[in-house]
């Protein structure tokens, strides 16, 4: 690992492109909830659905479009997000420690955090921002470092991409502007005319879903806020922080432990003015933090999954606090437990996919689709043009029908009614727990 960890980056990379694309993909029946959920939005692309904003549907439809039902390929994309934020959390750790084994070891230490192994097969709007965080912070170095035009506006249009993802990451904005504000009061000179281009950058690549959540009522600002509720007891204010705290403690248990064997002495020092570290802590701890005040302020109950690209950089940040305290040339241990974690997670998934029976993923969404489309070529004589149920029923036909049918779920009447009072080349399958089929010969 000394002599080339350039080298060692890629190897981990690609095995891990591999592993978690071969493993799903051998293991499971049917592709995981959220995916099928992406799947259906796609069918019927619009700039923004009642739960999200519309990043992770155009991408699925990409795929879609290319590749067609092939569950591997939507695997494989959810790892190519992770991928692209590994390797921007490698370049932006580099640039920190001007040290290209620190930058691996900062990598290599976020492996043994669920989000970026175990969760990571269903492509969802959690992992649709991986990439885009990374790299939002990434650039916001760039720009303070460099003060570049071009920085600016990849700065910008990242920022874009990841808010239309999910809303979640304006906590990283947050971040991103206590940055700005620290390093100016700090005497940092910037171009007084760069201030001018991230901002509408971003606002420009937000208007199209802008006008859309406008049209639609705030739906998804509606869902997002039923989504956190408690019960409106005061002590929502209490418990769910704690609740947040606790799972987070949980959650990086794997990550401490590699982090034990690799800094000799828990012994650091923090400076305030060192601005590296300053950067560090507003773009990973101020985001988290920010959370845990949502939490508190509004008793809201901060789920899990939400936190996926929250820990992006906390290798990095470990790393920066006890680089002192870090021995490159004895790493046998750190590196055995990595191994071992590494390949654990992807065992404890297959496992899991084998043994337990009664999970989404196990859903035969194929036969169900094959069962339908044969009882409509019996009746008619044409193409199921849409299909008119929930995101789950809907969006496994949808996905599995050859025609591709559009996707409209039942909570739109107005557009349900229309389409089954449409009398011409309706060509409609609603589907609940049964399947009713609409059409003409």
């Amino acid at each position: 690992m000394t002599k080339n960890p350039s080298k060692i980056f890629f190897l981990l990379v690609i095995v891990h492109l591999l592993i978690w694309t071969l493993i799903p993909s051998l293991t499971n029946q049917n592709l995981p909830l959220d995916t099928i959920e992406a799947l259906a939005w796609g069918s019927n692309l619009d700039w923004g659905f009642n739960k999200h904003p519309p990043l992770s549907a155009f991408a699925v439809e990409i795929i879609y479009q290319i590749l067609g039902s092939q569950d591997w390929a939507y695997y494989f994309l959810s790892q190519i997000f992770v991928v692209v934020a590994f390797f921007a959390v490698y370049k932006f750790s580099e640039e920190i420690f001007n040290n290209q084994k620190l930058a691996l070891l900062s990598v290599l230490l976020i492996e043994g955090i669920y989000f970026y192994n175990f969760t990571t097969p269903e492509f969802n709007v959690n992992v649709a921002q991986l990439p885009f965080w990374a790299l939002s912070v990434y650039y916001t170095w760039r720009c303070i470092k460099y003060d570049k035009i071009t920085d600016y506006v990849f700065l910008g249009l990242f920022a874009g991409l990841g808010i239309l993802s999910k809303y979640l990451f304006i906590y990283l904005i947050i971040g991103i502007k206590l940055v700005f504000i620290y390093f100016i009061k700090k005497g940092k000179k910037i171009n007084f005319s760069h201030y001018f281009i991230a901002g509408p950058i971003t606002l420009l690549i937000l208007l199209p879903h802008l006008i859309w959540l406008t049209d639609n009522n705030y739906i998804t600002l509606f869902y997002g806020l039923q989504r956190t509720g408690g019960v409106g007891d005061f002590l929502d204010h209490l418990i769910f922080p704690l609740i947040f705290l606790g799972k987070q403690i949980g959650l990086l248990i794997p990550f401490l432990l590699m982090s034990f064997f690799l800094i000799k002495k828990i012994k650091f020092k923090i400076n305030l003015k060192d601005k590296k570290l300053v950067f560090l802590l507003l773009t990973t701890i101020a985001p988290i933090f920010l959370m845990l005040l949502t939490s508190m302020i509004m008793g809201a109950k901060i789920r899990t999954m939400w936190m996926t690209p929250f820990y992006l950089f906390v290798g990095t940040l470990i790393i920066y606090i006890f680089k002192s305290q870090i021995n490159l040339n004895k790493l046998k241990r750190f590196i055995s437990v990595f191994i071992f974690l590494f390949l654990l997670s992807p065992f404890t998934y297959a496992y899991v996919s084998i043994t337990q029976t009664d999970k989404r993923t196990d859903f035969p969404g194929e036969q169900y689709a094959k069962q339908i489309q044969k009882e409509w070529d019996k009746k008619y004589n044409s193409k199921i043009i849409y299909v008119i149920g929930d995101e789950w029923w809907g969006g496994n036909l949808s996905y599995h029908l050859n025609s591709r049918p559009k996707w409209v779920p039942l909570s739109n009447r107005e557009k349900a009614v229309q389409l089954l009072n449409y009398k011409k080349n309706l060509n409609a399958v609603v589907i609940g727990y049964s399947a009713h089929l609409i059409g003409d010969k």
